[in-house]
């Protein structure tokens, strides 16, 4: 039923990850950092799977993660749902909004990340909205005092980010997967092939936008108060596509590595002395890009080692 590549990456990879980020609330006091590490390791994942596996960079990422976040609040708030069945509401609105911007994926390259980037900004002036106050607060804020669990809410993103390490592990042996990174690779060869180019990208835009809509409902569900330009903040989309991109795409360990490194780095150095770690993340960056393309892992790739 499954292959052993899937089996070897979900032993090697989702598993311990999973664990440790089980295990470590009980040694370490620092709860809001360690949920926001299994936030930021989903949703670089989440990127992985539409850039990694088809090449679209979106740039409006944050988009589909204040959708899931909204979605949560408004079954919450409107239609008194528990939290468990709200963040299907939050997985559902980010697929809704997924299937609002389809057409996106005419475009390519360049064009389709700054359009998918003003598509968020659109959805963030939507819901901040004062007009929509009843429906979505609009720029006041949210307040989901009476759902408070940060323990549970914990636990659910844990399951939501081992759901998604398994998906990606699923695409890296799968022929889906195969059939995304042809159309990554060179889209009118892979519809030559007989691949279903509409298809595929459509599940993998989608299932990138569910990553992020559930990632974003349990992050509503941890915070319980926030405001529109928390949601929609930029940072999350940014540093998704940073920590994925610099760890390496197409593969699992690849955003993990990012993310442990990069995010390490901002809690260590970005707090306490901003403009120093503006200075490092910088040349972190430039240094990637010049010597490291393909991220961290493609050093290990060079040596002829099959990279989780």
């Amino acid at each position: 039923m499954f292959s052993a590549r899937f089996l070897r990456d979900a032993a090697l990879v989702v598993v311990p990850v999973v664990a440790i980020m089980a295990v470590l609330p009980s040694f370490y006091s620092n709860h809001l950092l360690l949920f926001n590490f299994v936030v930021f390791l989903t949703l670089a994942q989440g990127v992985n799977i539409l850039y990694g596996f088809t090449g679209y960079l979106p740039f409006g990422y944050v988009g589909f993660f204040g959708a899931g976040a909204y979605g949560f609040s408004v079954a919450v708030l409107h239609l008194k749902a528990p939290p468990l069945a709200a963040l299907v509401a939050a997985g559902a609105a980010a697929c809704a909004l997924g299937l609002v911007l389809a057409p996106l994926l005419r475009l390519s390259g360049a064009y389709f990340s700054i359009a998918n980037l003003a598509a968020s900004l659109a959805v963030l002036q939507i819901i901040s909205n004062p007009n929509l106050e009843d429906i979505t607060r609009g720029p006041y804020g949210i307040s989901l005092s009476g759902v408070f669990n940060p323990t549970l809410a914990y636990g659910m993103a844990l399951a939501v980010l081992a759901a998604t390490l398994l998906f990606v592990a699923y695409l890296r042996s799968s022929n889906f997967g195969l059939a995304l990174q042809a159309i990554r690779e060179n889209l009118f060869s892979a519809s030559m092939a007989g691949i279903d180019v509409v298809r595929a990208r459509m599940i993998a835009w989608l299932a990138c936008a569910l990553v992020a809509g559930f990632t974003g409902g349990v992050f509503a569900w941890y915070v319980s108060v926030f405001f529109p330009e928390t949601v929609f903040g930029a940072e999350f989309s940014i540093f998704a596509i940073v920590f994925a991109l610099f760890g390496g795409t197409s593969t699992l360990l690849g955003p993990i590595v990012g993310v442990v490194i990069l995010y390490g780095v901002y809690n260590v150095i970005g707090v306490s002395a901003p403009q120093y770690f503006q200075l490092i993340y910088g040349f972190l960056i430039m240094a990637l890009v010049l010597f490291l393309p393909n991220g961290l892992t493609s050093l290990l790739q060079r040596r002829g080692i099959d990279v989780p």
